[in-house]
C-alpha cells in the first residue's frame, strides 16, 4: 500500500484518502480496462479507508453523528446527500435533492432525522424514509443550528432577523431581531448552558439568552493587532464561531484570516492567530487531547482552524503551532472523528479527504488498522515516482545522440527538457563516452595524490591553480586603499570553488568576456601586433640581400643623377624613420595604432641599408659582402622621369676551360 506522508513541524500527517495515493477511477472504467489497471502501480496500491468516499464533482459539508457510527456529507453535481457507515467502511445510501445544500443539521443521535438549508431559500426536513416536509424562508439563508431543549431550528439569513422554526409545534415563532442589517453569517449554540452566539457582517458577536429571548452580551470591537496584518480600512466580518464544551471558551474566525480565542468573562482575546493567507476562516474545532498523556505539546488540547487553503492546528493554551495540512484542492468544510487523530474534509475535488495524525490522537475504534499501516509506511517508505527517470536538457540529448527519439513515447517533454528512462540514459551515456569510468578513476587518483601532497611541508603558494590572473588582480587591488576588502574573496568559503573547480575557469577568449573587458582585448591586440612585427623582421633577411645588392650598385663617386636619387632616398628614409618613431610614441600614450608596418631605411657608410643590417648574423653579413664584391663596377639607377639605367664594366678574363685547352 502507498500512503502520502507529509511532515510539518516534525509531525507526520498521513493522507489516507484524497491525495496522490488514493486515486478515484469510475466503475465503468475499471470494468473496461481491468487488465490495464492490473499493471497500474498507483491503482493497485491505493488505500480506501471508506469505500466510495467521494462525490461526482465536489463536496460541500461533512458532519459526524453523535453516536459516532456514521458520517453524513452533502455535495454536487447533481445535488445530493450521502451517508457512510463506519462499521462497513462504505456508503450506506445516497439521496438527491432539488437544490444545492448550503448547510445541514443532524437532529437525532444517528442519521435518521436531518434539516437541510438550501440555496433557493428552502428548508427541507428529512426522515429515515426520505423528505418529510419542505418550507421556505423570506431571505436567502446562510447558517442554521438546532436548540434541543426547545426544539427550535434557528436559521440565519441575509437580513437582520434570525428565524425560529419550532419543530414540535410545526410553525415559525417570533424571530430574533439583531443589529446586523447586512445579515448574520453564522450561529452557534453553547453546549454547556445553551447560549446563542451569532456572528454578524458588522464584525460583531451577539450573545442571546434562550430563556428570555433577549441579548445578554455584545462583542462589538474585535481587536486584531496591526502586527498580525490588520488594516483599519479592511472590512472585518465574523465568518466562523465555535464554543468549547467547558462553556467559557469561544473561538471567533474573521474574513481577514484571523482567529481570536475569547473567555466569555473578558472582552479581550487571549490568543490571536493569523493564517497568513487572508482568506475567510471556514471552521473552528476544539480537539480534546489524549487522556493520560504527559507530553503537553502532543497531548494537550488543540484548536483546528481551516480556511479554503490550509488547515492549521495549534495549542489552545499557548497558541504554539503544532502542524498544518494543505490539501491539493480547496477546502469547504472540516470535521473531526471524536477521540481520535482522524480528520475528514469536504473539498472541491472528487474525493473527500481523510488525514490521520498519530500524534494528535489514536486511530478510531473502527479503523484500528491505521496504526499498523503507518508503522509499515515508516519501515518501508515508497520510492518517488521520478526515481526511475532522468531529466536531461536538449543539449544533453544531442550529446547522447538521442535526438531522433524526440516526439516518441520514450521521451516525455517537461519544461525546458525531457524525462527519459534511467536505464536508457545509462546505456546511451556509456555508448557516447565509453571511457567515462576511466576518466572518473583517473580523476579520483589525481585528487588522492593532491591530498597527499597537501600534507607535505612545502612553500605556501598564494596563487590558486584556477583563475590565477583573477587572483593576482585581487591581491594587487587589496594593496590599494580604495578597493580594500576585495582580497577577502580569496579567503571567503562562498567563493572557494571559483579558485578550485576547473568548471569556473574564466574563458578570456569568449566574446562575452571581451565585450565586458574591452581594455583587455586592446592589450591583447597590441601584443599580437608586436608579435607580427617580430615575424616580419625574421622574414626580412631574405629580402635584404637584394636590397643590399641594389644599394651597393647605387653607391658611386659620380655626380650624375644617380647621386641625386641616392640623396633623396636618404632623406626619405630618415623621414620615414622619424614618422615611425612618432607613431610608436602615440601608441605608448594610448593613441591610434597603425594598421600596417612600413619599411624604414637608413645609411651606413654612404650606402642604403635596411633597418636590421646590424642584427644580421655573421654568415649573412659575409654573404652580402661577397655579393657586393662580385657586383663592383655594376650600377643600377633611376632617372628623374621614372626610367632606369644600368651600367657595367666588361671583364676580359677567360674561362678556366679555355685556359686549360690552350695550355
Amino acid at each position: 500500500m502507498v500512503l502520502q506522508v507529509t511532515t510539518a513541524n516534525n509531525v507526520k500527517v498521513y493522507t489516507v484518502s484524497g491525495g496522490l495515493g488514493s486515486r478515484s477511477i469510475p466503475d465503468w472504467l475499471v470494468r473496461k480496462k481491468k487488465k490495464a489497471l492490473k499493471r497500474d502501480f498507483e491503482f493497485r496500491t491505493r488505500v480506501e479507508l471508506i469505500q466510495d468516499f467521494e462525490f461526482p464533482e465536489a463536496s460541500n459539508k461533512i458532519k459526524t453523528t453523535r453516536d459516532g457510527k456514521f458520517v453524513v456529507a452533502t455535495g454536487t453535481y447533481k445535488p445530493q446527500m450521502r451517508v457512510f457507515e463506519y462499521a462497513d467502511m462504505s456508503m450506506k445510501f445516497e439521496r438527491h435533492t432539488d437544490a444545492e445544500t448550503i448547510n445541514f443539521e443532524i437532529l437525532s443521535e444517528d442519521w435518521t432525522k436531518q434539516a437541510l438549508l438550501q440555496n433557493d431559500r428552502s428548508v427541507e426536513l428529512h426522515a429515515q424514509g426520505g423528505i418529510h416536509y419542505r418550507t421556505r424562508i423570506p431571505k436567502f439563508g446562510r447558517d442554521l443550528a438546532y436548540h434541543f431543549p426547545s426544539c427550535d431550528l434557528l436559521l440565519t439569513a441575509s437580513g437582520s432577523e434570525v428565524y425560529r422554526l419550532n419543530l414540535d409545534q410545526g410553525r415559525f415563532m417570533n424571530s430574533i431581531q439583531t443589529d446586523a442589517e447586512e445579515g448574520v453569517n453564522c450561529i452557534e449554540i453553547n453546549p454547556a448552558h445553551q447560549l446563542f452566539g451569532m456572528g454578524t457582517s458588522k464584525g460583531t458577536v451577539e450573545l442571546w439568552d434562550p430563556r428570555s429571548k433577549s441579548r445578554v452580551g455584545l462583542l462589538s470591537h474585535l481587536e486584531v493587532p496591526e502586527s498580525y496584518g490588520r488594516d483599519d480600512h479592511t472590512v472585518l466580518e465574523v465568518s466562523a464561531l465555535k464554543f468549547r464544551s467547558d462553556g467559557l471558551t469561544m473561538g471567533v474566525g474573521t474574513t481577514t484570516g484571523h482567529t481570536l480565542i475569547y473567555d466569555l468573562r473578558s472582552s479581550v482575546p487571549s490568543i490571536v492567530k493569523d493564517h497568513q493567507y487572508g482568506f475567510p476562516i471556514k471552521t473552528i474545532h476544539f480537539h480534546t487531547g489524549q487522556t493520560g498523556s504527559d507530553d503537553t505539546e502532543n497531548g494537550g488540547d488543540k484548536v483546528i482552524v481551516s480556511d479554503h487553503k490550509i488547515i492549521k492546528i495549534w495549542d489552545r493554551a499557548t497558541g504554539k503551532h503544532f502542524t498544518s495540512i494543505e490539501p491539493e484542492t480547496d477546502i469547504n468544510d472540516v470535521t473531526t472523528v471524536e477521540e481520535s487523530g482522524l480528520i475528514l474534509t469536504a473539498n472541491e475535488g472528487i474525493q473527500m479527504g481523510s488525514y490521520f495524525i498519530p500524534q494528535l490522537g489514536p486511530a478510531p475504534r473502527w479503523g484500528s488498522f491505521l496504526e499498523n499501516l503507518t508503522e509499515e509506511m515508516e519501515e518501508n517508505p515508497n520510492n518517488d515516482i521520478y526515481d526511475e527517470y532522468k531529466f536531461i536538457t536538449r543539449k544533453e540529448l544531442s550529446a547522447l545522440g538521442l535526438e531522433h527519439l524526440m516526439g516518441t513515447n520514450v521521451l516525455k517533454a517537461y519544461m525546458h527538457g525531457f524525462f527519459v528512462d534511467l536505464r536508457l540514459y545509462e546505456k546511451a551515456r556509456l555508448i557516447a563516452n565509453p571511457f567515462a569510468y576511466d576518466d572518473f578513476k583517473e580523476r579520483q587518483v589525481r585528487d588522492k595524490i593532491e591530498k597527499e601532497r597537501g600534507s607535505r611541508i612545502r612553500a605556501v603558494n598564494k596563487l590558486p591553480s584556477v583563475n590565477k590572473a583573477l587572483a593576482k588582480q585581487l591581491l594587487a587591488d587589496e594593496k590599494d586603499k580604495k578597493s580594500a576588502g576585495k582580497g577577502d574573496i580569496l579567503k571567503d568559503n562562498r567563493f572557494a570553488d571559483l579558485f578550485a573547480d576547473p568548471d569556473f575557469q574564466v574563458d578570456t577568449e569568449s566574446k562575452e568576456y571581451q565585450l565586458l573587458h574591452p581594455s583587455v582585448k586592446q592589450k591583447r591586440f597590441e601584443r599580437s601586433d608586436d608579435e607580427d612585427e617580430s615575424d616580419e623582421e625574421m622574414e626580412e633577411p631574405d629580402q635584404q640581400e637584394d636590397d643590399d645588392s641594389d644599394s651597393d650598385r647605387l653607391s658611386g663617386d659620380s655626380d650624375s643623377e644617380d647621386d641625386i636619387v641616392s640623396k633623396i632616398r636618404k632623406e626619405r628614409g630618415l623621414q620615414v624613420r622619424d614618422r615611425q618613431q612618432n607613431k610608436q610614441k602615440t601608441l605608448r600614450t594610448g593613441g591610434s595604432k597603425p594598421m600596417r608596418r612600413e619599411m624604414r631605411m637608413g645609411t651606413v657608410g654612404g650606402r642604403m641599408t635596411s633597418k636590421n643590417e646590424s642584427k644580421k648574423s655573421f654568415g649573412a653579413r659575409l654573404q652580402s659582402d661577397n655579393n657586393r664584391r662580385k657586383n663592383e663596377g655594376h650600377k643600377v639607377s633611376r632617372t628623374g622621369l621614372g626610367g632606369m639605367e644600368m651600367t657595367f664594366t666588361p671583364k676580359s678574363g677567360k674561362s678556366k676551360n679555355q685556359r686549360g685547352r690552350r695550355s
